[in-house]
């Protein structure tokens, strides 16, 4: 598979010791030390897409977390190193992370107060962000299902999917970009981010769906993109993807 074009959206260092993962803690690192590494590897991207200008064209973005200051460190960290654009994911919920592992995902249910007022807060968070920000591309939309059998139904229920429906008029309203994440196949799940009922609301909406690898290493590069290709056009998607605003496309 051949792409014209690459993008290199890295995540935005920690702003806290407490927000960071539990494997980052184990290792010793510091809030300090990620922002130091983000800054290197902002330094590289730009002397890749300098070097390779003449034969491939690279973006170099920046995928944003959602906890408490992220309104005021993510403008700062626009300003100092000057994305292409934003993806706009949430792995907090209320300062507690839902995705390392399925007993932090529980934990972070209970406290507060059950799966069903998880996913709520998750798509009420998700829209504050987009409100705030207005990122190119809107990551994992419904990443909050990671650890739940049951999300199927629970994307379903009422109270839930009023608000699924409220982020997705956002998302058209203002051009954003979905991203069909592939990181989920990776892991084991039966369909990537986003999931088939919210895929097929989307694609009635006429919303821009692009699928991402979310690799976390050269050898996760486009993995499953063939799966992706299929199943966006079974469901109408155009795969003349729309490109997120700032992207580099000459």
């Amino acid at each position: 598979m051949v792409f014209p074009g690459l993008a290199l959206p890295e995540h935005a260092p920690s702003i806290s010791e407490e927000l960071l993962y539990p494997d980052q803690k184990k290792l010793g690192l510091t809030p300090e030390f990620l922002f130091n590494r983000f800054v290197l590897y902002i330094e590289e991207c730009r002397r890749l897409q300098a070097k390779y200008r003449d034969k491939i064209k690279i973006s170099v973005a920046m995928e944003i977390e959602t906890y408490s200051g992220y309104d005021t460190f993510v403008p700062s960290l626009m300003e100092q190193f000057s994305p292409e654009y934003l993806v706009g994911s949430v792995h907090f919920v209320d300062d507690m992370g839902i995705d390392y592992s399925a007993e932090q995902y529980n934990a972070t249910a209970e406290k507060i107060g059950g799966i069903d007022k998880m996913y709520c807060h998750y798509f009420d968070i998700q829209f504050e962000m987009m409100e705030r920000l207005r990122p190119s591309v809107v990551g994992h939309f419904d990443l909050v299902r990671i650890f739940d059998n049951d999300y199927q139904n629970r994307l379903q229920k009422p109270e839930i999917m009023s608000k699924i429906e409220r982020n997705l008029e956002f998302i058209k309203k203002h051009d954003l970009i979905m991203d069909f994440n592939l990181r989920a196949l990776t892991k084991g799940a039966q369909e990537p981010y986003i999931s088939k009922a919210i895929l097929e609301r989307a694609r009635e909406l006429e919303i821009a769906v692009v699928p991402g690898d979310d690799s976390h290493g050269v050898s996760q590069v486009a993995n499953h993109m063939s799966r992706a290709i299929e199943i966006l056009s079974h469901h109408g998607f155009s795969t003349n993807w729309q490109k997120p605003r700032g992207a580099q496309t000459a």
